[in-house]
């Protein structure tokens, strides 16, 4: 059974700096880009970071570049997010993806919440 458990999520002040974790479990994830997606109340989920498995190569919402960084440790099978200079609008819960680079059949995790006070 394919598991995503996200943690690190908490409140901290505007400017400050958090890392959420992403465990994978159930599977092999060497063919998958693993995603962070946020959704904020009232608004629609949206992309912010992602990480090809095999290779490490990244993307990064506009919103974000310079101040997220995503990485990911292969002997953990556990991917992070590097979170700094938060901003209020950074405010959101913030879910982890595994998404397969053939096919259909994507992997959620259960969200975490980031909260960023001004």
């Amino acid at each position: 059974q394919v598991q995503l458990v996200e943690s690190g999520g908490g409140l901290v002040q505007a400017g400050g700096s958090l890392r959420l974790s992403c465990a994978a479990s159930g599977r092999t994830f060497r063919s998958y880009v693993m995603g962070w997606f946020r959704q904020a109340p009232g608004k629609e989920r949206e992309f912010v970071a992602a990480i090809y498995w095999s290779g490490g190569s990244t993307n990064y919402a506009d919103s974000v570049k310079g101040r997220f960084f995503m990485s990911r440790d292969n002997a953990k099978n556990t991917v992070y997010l590097q979170m700094n200079s938060l901003k209020p609008e950074d405010t959101a819960v913030y879910y982890c993806n595994a998404r397969p680079l053939l096919g259909t059949g994507d992997y959620w995790g259960q969200g975490t919440q980031v909260t960023v006070s001004s």
